[in-house]
């Protein structure tokens, strides 16, 4: 299992003009540094750099001969700053957004003497981080994969967001409540149906959906932090690679590598819709980019939850890297 390593970045300036003392911890999983290809993986809300290995989240992905397979590449994950898996997190979060953090990202590649990315994949945030990194730096990543997420925080985004925050804020049970809410972005009406109907757990006496929501909130209640959570749903409030750049078809037609959109069709977050229209926004402008689309009842969450698909959308990208070089 990898060791989680550290990086402090002392008096960091952010783009707000703050200047924070921040620490940025990662995992290398595979192939040392210099020997392979790197490949970047950015988690989620309240993922964590564990992204291969016993524990890792998304080990059906990343591993010996998975489809990004750790005997052939160098596998790289930062923890978001803030997000409180190597116990620091950020009093005044709301001095960053995203693109601080594509920049602290960049500034931790600088330092790991990482000059280049065969690939650069994450899901939700993580993937709008990828988006972000890459119009940060045109030519840093060969192939940008953002599953599950988009360039900008669309309003719908901004309004769960705002209630997010407000539960945050207000709730007696925070963690819990914010979780529940969450959790019904991130799934269907069609997958709760299927999966629960009005099912009755005999135990509690209580719906079996009821259960299942509050057993999520107690879950992530053990493993979280309040704060951390503020921090990671504020960044999601701030994406947008535009911003003070120009219009998205100039911004997105200057990164050089490849893009690969991987929406979910019944996405109800980050929706197939606005991911279709960025798709067909860019591509007049962009030859090297590529649509993938998760056939899922499971909502956001499919990119967790359906391997099948995602391995063998990646599979071209990963299996042959020879061929890409």
């Amino acid at each position: 299992m990898s060791q989680l390593a550290n990086i402090a970045f002392e008096q960091y300036t952010t783009l707000s003009g703050e200047q924070m003392d921040l620490h940025l911890s990662y995992k290398l999983f595979g192939l040392p540094p210099g020997s392979a290809p790197v490949v970047l993986v950015n988690h989620s809300l309240t993922g964590d750099a564990d992204v291969a290995g016993e524990n890792g989240w998304w080990s059906e992905l990343i591993g010996d001969g998975k489809v990004i397979d750790t005997q052939q590449y160098t596998i790289l994950a930062f923890n978001f700053p803030g997000n409180g898996a190597d116990n620091n997190l950020i009093e005044n979060y709301d001095h960053l957004v995203l693109r601080d953090i594509a920049y602290l990202f960049k500034a931790a590649l600088d330092e790991l003497g990482i000059d280049k990315l065969y690939a650069a994949i994450g899901g939700s945030i993580g993937g709008a981080l990828v988006w972000e990194m890459g119009a940060s730096f045109p030519e840093l990543i060969e192939n940008l994969i953002p599953v599950a997420c988009d360039w900008k925080t669309s309003s719908w985004v901004l309004a769960n967001t705002l209630l997010q925050d407000r539960i945050l804020h207000n709730s007696k049970n925070p963690l819990q409540d914010a979780r529940i809410h969450a959790m019904m972005c991130y799934r269907t009406p069609e997958s709760f149906k299927e999966r629960f109907g009005r099912s009755i757990h005999e135990e509690k006496e209580i719906f079996n959906i009821d259960s299942w929501l509050l057993y999520h909130g107690e879950k992530l209640n053990n493993r979280f932090q309040v704060q951390a959570y503020k921090l990671m749903n504020h960044l999601l409030r701030t994406i947008d690679i535009t911003e003070g750049r120009g219009s998205f078809e100039e911004v997105a037609s200057q990164i050089k590598g490849l893009i690969h959109l991987i929406s979910i069709d019944t996405d109800l977050f980050f929706t197939d819709a606005e991911n279709r229209e960025t798709y067909s926004r860019l591509m007049e402008r962009k030859a090297n980019l590529h649509y993938h689309t998760i056939s899922s009842v499971h909502g956001h969450d499919a990119f967790l939850i359906e391997y099948d698909q995602l391995n063998r959308m990646l599979s071209p990208l990963f299996t042959n890297i020879y061929a890409h070089s």
